[in-house]
């Protein structure tokens, strides 16, 4: 059996434990991040679509900076937004904050329709540092 090799951001260890999932596993030189949503310490969400995807982010950057990695260690990107018809005009450009210059990483965009009550959900694999 192969022992995973997960990494946990500082104070949401137990957030994590309860819902049983990893937040990200170190695996062959990559950073398999779970899709982070806009989740406070408690795990509900942000209320406000632009604060919920700032959110997301930053929950992200959390994690792979407990890796020792940012997100210009990234190498693709998987968005899932509930009815992106009408929320992607306002995410997009807070997504574009945390971005970073060329080249860009690979992205896939999902449209879906429930999100466990979030609008936004951002999935990452990153390079690990040789």
């Amino acid at each position: 059996m192969t022992v995973r090799d997960v990494v946990f951001p500082p104070g949401r260890q137990a957030l994590y434990e309860r819902n049983r999932y990893s937040p990200a596993i170190r695996s062959n030189g990559l950073l398999f991040v779970s899709g982070q949503v806009g989740s406070r310490p408690d795990g509900s969400p942000e209320p406000e679509l632009e604060a919920q995807v700032r959110l997301a982010f930053q929950n992200l950057n959390d994690i792979l900076a407990e890796a020792g990695l940012t997100f210009d260690d990234v190498i693709d990107v998987t968005v899932f937004m509930v009815d992106p018809a009408s929320t992607f005009e306002r995410a997009w450009p807070i997504v574009q904050e945390f971005w970073g210059e060329a080249p860009h990483p690979t992205l896939t965009g999902v449209g879906v329709t429930w999100l466990y009550g979030f609008d936004f959900e951002i999935k990452v694999i990153a390079a690990l540092k040789a």
